[in-house]
């Protein structure tokens, strides 16, 4: 890919990633990066200019909507706000407690570590609470709503992706973004709902749809709600 750059009528500048490829149109994507334009192989420079011109408005909007939804990263210091099942639970140090792991007290998530502590290993404490949290929840969801289906329980995993909520191999086991457990709880069924309705059909047809939905009626408000959230829950 290289750089290139575009100047608007107005002034405005958009620089954006160009990948040439054996395709007949050109595609617009928006990404953490910026934009990122894929055009065929042969495509003459000025028709690339002229398509991108033409779109501008909308790149313009995406790329504004993106820097206001952005949420600041995580400085992993006391009074942090995390998130479990959509509530916020306050990030607190406590230099005196003989605790290895973390401990949830009402709204405040205790970590046995100094004002001074690196973030890096505060960090790490954290992520490792989320994860043993994770797994037990995630199950225990997974084995009820395997029984709505009919099928059996199948095998379960926590993922670390940074672009998918969850799998479902051909061998039918499951893997579920252990960062879900900062979701609302009917978010999280719909994650699992979806890799579950994979058991059934490998792919996103009409007939995948129809089980999401007889197993989770609402799927596409939340479909929305997850994408929303989305840079919240990657905040850690």
């Amino acid at each position: 890919m290289t750089k290139q750059a575009l100047t608007l009528p107005s002034g405005e500048v958009i620089t954006y990633q160009l990948e040439r490829r054996k395709r007949r149109t050109i595609g617009l994507k928006i990404t953490d990066e910026g934009l990122i334009v894929h055009a065929p192989l042969r495509i003459a420079e000025t028709q690339l200019q002229a398509v991108l011109s033409q779109k501008a408005k909308w790149v313009m909007d995406k790329l504004h909507g993106r820097k206001q939804n952005e949420v600041p990263p995580m400085a992993w210091q006391e009074g942090e706000l995390l998130y479990l099942y959509g509530n916020p639970v306050e990030l607190r140090f406590d230099a005196e407690s003989r605790a290895r792991l973390p401990a949830l007290i009402g709204e405040t998530l205790l970590i046995s570590t100094s004002a001074n502590q690196h973030a890096e290993a505060v960090r790490h404490k954290v992520l490792q609470w989320y994860k043993k949290q994770a797994l037990p929840d995630f199950s225990r969801r997974i084995a009820l709503f395997a029984a709505k289906l009919g099928v059996a329980t199948p095998p379960i995993g926590l993922s670390s992706a940074q672009s998918r909520w969850g799998s479902c191999s051909s061998r039918g086991n499951i893997r579920l973004n252990w960062r879900l457990l900062q979701a609302p709880p009917h978010i999280i069924n719909y994650v699992i709902c979806h890799e579950l309705a994979h058991l059934k059909e490998m792919n996103h047809s009409a007939k995948f749809w129809a089980i999401v939905e007889s197993l989770f009626p609402d799927y596409r408000q939340a479909e929305k709600e997850l994408k929303a959230l989305s840079p919240q829950l990657h905040r850690i």
